[in-house]
């Protein structure tokens, strides 16, 4: 009877697989810590290779050390680092550049062309973020922007984005072999590209960052299964049924269902949670 509920962090600095029981306890965990690739001042890369091959091996040590199998794992969720672009090829599965981290500055240049005389506050109304360094869309436009053969690949729809949370999910559903390219609303509302009242991507934000829109993938709902794991794979069959970008994630996990009530007078400002979410791992 699958009875365990697996949770697969992937951060900014480790990836991490925790396998939970009904009650919610920790049953057991895996955890392997990945490359920092600093190319220049300012640069911040991940090899996506590396963190799914990472992945994969974090759960299979979780799996040994809880004396578990695939068949004891009713669901999967993915939390991630959010706003980290990864750009690959749906036909080889292939990144075709590292992934940029959102702590990386060098899409400075690009923010400020974008915002022009409006700056930084010109998509803020629809998207809810100012234009910035950190988000994911920028990124995406410089790696087709400076990538030899890259632009020419998404304009004929063989390329594919995603924050890291896509990127594991693809490869876990299936890969070149009918993986699904899907993101939750958490991850699709830090790359500065879905409209906060539609929950859909933007196109007339996508063609001012020059990204087709058949790179970017579907956006779905945090909580609801999405596919299941490949049949080669580390849980075949199993499905993986959550997605949170890694801030959401924390906030849940503290148990901030409600917005804070604003102060008053008399009453300090309060919320449904009391310890604040910690940052990414």
């Amino acid at each position: 009877m699958a009875d365990y509920v697996l949770a697969i962090d992937q951060g900014t600095t480790s990836s991490r697989a925790i396998v939970f029981n009904h009650s919610g306890e920790i049953v057991s965990t895996g955890q392997l810590e990945h490359d920092q690739i600093f190319p220049r001042a300012g640069w911040v890369e991940h090899n996506p290779e590396q963190i799914w091959n990472n992945v994969r091996e974090v759960v299979g040590l979780a799996l040994t050390r809880g004396n578990l199998t695939h068949e004891d794992i009713a669901a999967v969720g993915i939390t991630n680092q959010r706003e980290t672009a990864v750009v690959w090829d749906r036909t080889t599965g292939k990144p075709v550049y590292n992934a940029i981290v959102w702590q990386d500055t060098r899409t400075q240049k690009i923010v400020e062309e974008l915002g022009g005389s409006e700056g930084a506050e010109k998509y803020k109304s629809i998207v809810g973020l100012p234009l910035a360094t950190y988000f994911s869309g920028p990124k995406i436009k410089w790696i087709l922007d400076n990538v030899e053969g890259a632009r020419e690949k998404a304009e004929k729809g063989d390329l594919l984005f995603g924050n890291t949370d896509t990127w594991v999910l693809w490869n876990m559903t299936g890969g070149t072999e009918g993986g699904v390219h899907v993101t939750d609303v958490t991850n699709a509302s830090r790359t500065m590209l879905m409209d906060l009242d539609t929950l859909s991507w933007r196109e007339d934000i996508a063609s001012d960052m020059g990204i087709p829109m058949s790179m970017l993938p579907e956006i779905r709902s945090s909580s609801e299964v999405y596919g299941k794991g490949r049949q080669r794979g580390m849980v075949p069959g199993v499905p993986i049924a959550g997605i949170l970008g890694d801030q959401q994630a924390a906030t849940f996990g503290q148990a901030c269902f409600e917005v804070a009530r604003p102060r008053t007078r008399t009453a300090p400002a309060t919320s449904s949670c009391s310890t604040p979410a910690r940052r990414r791992s």
